[in-house]
């Protein structure tokens, strides 16, 4: 399955969800409340996100002559694919990084860390940074807060649902029609889980979607592969203190990997390095730096 059509998927999935749990909770007036309160949050996020986001890593804006590989290479690689010029940021850390951030191409912004600079070579800096621009152009922030909106209004819904019981009452549907308690509890405590993995596939299939348009793009996907396997295994060595609400914007996880097929995995905003690697260079990924 192509990833559009995979993030279309799963975005329909989360709206279904989201007006069935509306309606099994609170009708239709309570699915419009939390919906609405749900984007206008959003809403606020998706235009200072980026702000945010640099602020929370200290990331400094770099001229050309701070950083004058790093604006060759976007240089070339924004007349390849017809996008604006970003800002170029770093961030002061040894831990190597880098991630795009900003509403659409026209307010976009790139930041690398110290430590990714001092890692990678040319090819590889090259990768890192032609899978950033493939988040810009294909506007991955957008989706983002469209599943970020959906999934928090699911949320939104279930706190609702549980400050009714604790006082007196589900609200909605006559609760032998919902069929009990019990089974409002389940929806309380599993449709948050549920939105949230959902959610998280969204943010996964991106990440598949942007090594491709970098591949694509820089006509090497050795390079990026190899820049993934050495990220990896460096930013397991130094790891990148990061919030969880921004831990998605980054090219790797900013926590310490998690390997294998394990339940920490379902919860990662990333997909398996080894299965990045794989889709890119067509066979499994070894580990040797």
């Amino acid at each position: 399955m192509g990833n559009a059509l995979k993030t279309t998927l799963l975005l329909g999935v989360l709206t279904g969800f989201l007006l069935f749990i509306g309606e099994y909770f609170g009708g239709q007036n309570g699915m419009i409340l939390a919906l609405g309160i749900a984007a206008v949050m959003n809403f606020v996020s998706y235009f200072f996100s980026d702000k945010l986001a640099l602020a929370m890593y200290r990331a400094q804006p770099a001229t050309r002559e701070d950083l004058p590989r790093v604006y060759q290479i976007v240089e070339r690689l924004t007349q390849r694919v017809g996008i604006p010029m970003p800002k170029i940021y770093v961030i002061p850390s040894d831990s190597p990084n880098a991630f795009a951030t900003g509403r659409n191409p026209n307010h976009a912004s790139v930041a690398v860390t110290q430590g990714i600079l001092n890692l990678l070579n040319d090819d590889e800096m090259e990768g890192v940074l032609a899978h950033e621009l493939g988040h810009v152009r294909n506007r991955d922030i957008l989706i983002s807060s469209i599943a970020a909106t959906i999934a928090g209004a699911i949320t939104f819904l279930a706190r609702m649902a549980m400050w009714g019981a604790m006082f007196g009452g589900y609200g909605g549907r006559d609760e032998r029609e919902r069929g009990g308690g019990l089974g409002a509890l389940f929806m309380i405590i599993l449709a948050p889980i549920a939105a949230m993995l959902i959610q998280l596939a969204v943010s996964r299939s991106r990440e598949y979607a942007a090594d491709d348009t970098g591949a694509h793009l820089t006509g090497n996907p050795y390079a990026l592969a190899s820049a993934l396997g050495k990220l990896d295994a460096y930013s397991r060595r130094v790891p990148l203190p990061a919030s969880p609400s921004t831990a998605h914007l980054f090219i790797v996880q900013p926590f310490l990997g998690m390997g294998g097929m394990n339940w920490a995995n379902l919860f990662s905003t990333h997909p398996p390095i080894a299965k990045r690697i794989e889709r890119l260079t067509g066979h499994p990924a070894e580990f040797d730096v």
